[in-house]
């Protein structure tokens, strides 16, 4: 008599759609997400106060803009109490000097930070004076 532990028809528990020995299926898109969420939360417990009624968002495109100036990474919308990270201008024209997951989430994590800091009226380096300490 077979054990209660197995599935239908004996064959036992379904293993991931990738197989055991190749990793997980990850999306630009959802690293992104984790990416901005992560760099938010660290921020709003280093400035709880400060962030308590602020939102994050994640934009795709900024509105329009003329012709030959800048593509805004992310908006602040004070007054709102909202910071929209735009995830295709960040992934899209950025110049990294090595195009791997460590740059690409230290360049979505110091986007993060400067709204953040735009929003608060401060410096970046002022966040968290402690990751820019050189020893």
């Amino acid at each position: 008599m077979r054990g209660n532990w197995r599935d239908r028809h004996g064959r036992g528990i379904r293993s991931a759609v990738t197989g055991p020995h190749l990793p997980l299926l990850r999306s630009r898109h959802g690293n992104f997400e984790l990416t901005v969420a992560s760099a938010a939360q660290y921020l709003k417990e280093m400035w709880p106060e400060d962030l308590a009624k602020a939102r994050f968002e994640i934009g795709l495109m900024p509105d329009s803009s003329p012709e030959g100036t800048k593509v805004d990474r992310w908006k602040v919308v004070a007054d709102e109490h909202r910071i929209i990270v735009f995830r295709l201008p960040i992934e899209r024209m950025a110049r990294l000097h090595r195009d791997d997951d460590l740059h690409r989430r230290m360049l979505i994590e110091s986007c993060v930070f400067r709204a953040v800091a735009e929003y608060l009226g401060k410096e970046p380096w002022e966040l968290a004076p402690e990751h820019f300490r050189h020893f």
